[in-house]
């Protein structure tokens, strides 16, 4: 399983991923799920992953190389002209290696299926936030849904729903999405760290903050027993239940 999320706020788009994978409590591996792609001064594009692990890979090494060979950057992520070109190209890409897996060739068989997010600014369009679903289309995000999550999204959710504001810091933001990958950890062990993270900043057409939080990161575990405490304190200022009182 995977958890990822992209939140759109009014100065910039963060990013956080987990690192897990897994084919059964005998087969947990590391593998990155976020990739970046820019050109300083003309885009920043930013991908997750989550799914099939095979797909998800086929898809990035056909992003890249459209990147690196010439003779076939059009249509490329690089030479796409905005960020719904490129979700257009990464949806298409989905769709036809999902199709190619399947055993049919044409229907796309939930054993191959992925989602992804992406995001993004190009030139002097807007930032962009994008769900990309396996069947190839998409959803925007929006100042009514400004966030996106893939994989295991039930636990880290009410957080997110609560606490955000577009108008918070990228610090904040940050220890937001901490603390909702730290709630998920904790229900489901096929989440786990290391976390890779990406702010990026609007307008600045650049690669911003990339970073990973590993296992042992003295803040992450911070967060993790702070939060802890919060919640069974928050919980015990509550007004206490009374059962009513029995009529005849």
């Amino acid at each position: 399983m995977t958890y990822c999320v992209g939140l759109m706020l009014n100065r910039g788009l963060v990013f956080m991923s987990d690192t897990r994978t897994n084919s059964g409590v005998d087969n947990i591996s590391t593998f990155r799920k976020m990739f970046t792609w820019h050109v300083t001064g003309d885009r920043c594009i930013t991908l997750m992953t989550a799914g099939n692990l095979a797909t998800t890979q086929a898809v990035i090494s056909l992003l890249d190389e459209r990147s690196k060979e010439p003779g076939d950057r059009n249509p490329g992520i690089l030479e796409a002209e905005s960020m719904f070109q490129v979700a257009t190209l990464v949806g298409g890409l989905l769709k036809k290696v999902i199709a190619s897996n399947a055993d049919t060739g044409q229907v796309a068989d939930s054993t191959f299926n992925a989602t992804i997010i992406l995001g993004g600014q190009i030139g002097a369009g807007e930032q962009r936030l994008f769900m990309i679903y396996p069947e190839g289309n998409f959803i925007e995000a929006s100042y009514d849904t400004p966030f996106f999550q893939i994989g295991e999204t039930k636990y880290g959710r009410p957080i997110l729903i609560r606490a955000y504001d577009p108008e918070m810091s990228f610090e904040d933001a940050v220890k937001l999405l901490l603390v909702s990958f730290d709630s998920t950890i904790k229900a489901n062990l096929s989440v786990s760290l290391p976390l890779d993270v990406h702010v990026y900043e609007k307008d600045s057409l650049d690669l911003g903050r990339v970073y990973r939080v590993q296992a042992d990161d003295p803040y992450f575990e911070q967060i993790s027993t702070g939060w802890g405490v919060a919640l069974r304190s928050a919980f015990n200022e509550l007004p206490p239940f009374r059962f009513p009182e029995a009529t005849d």
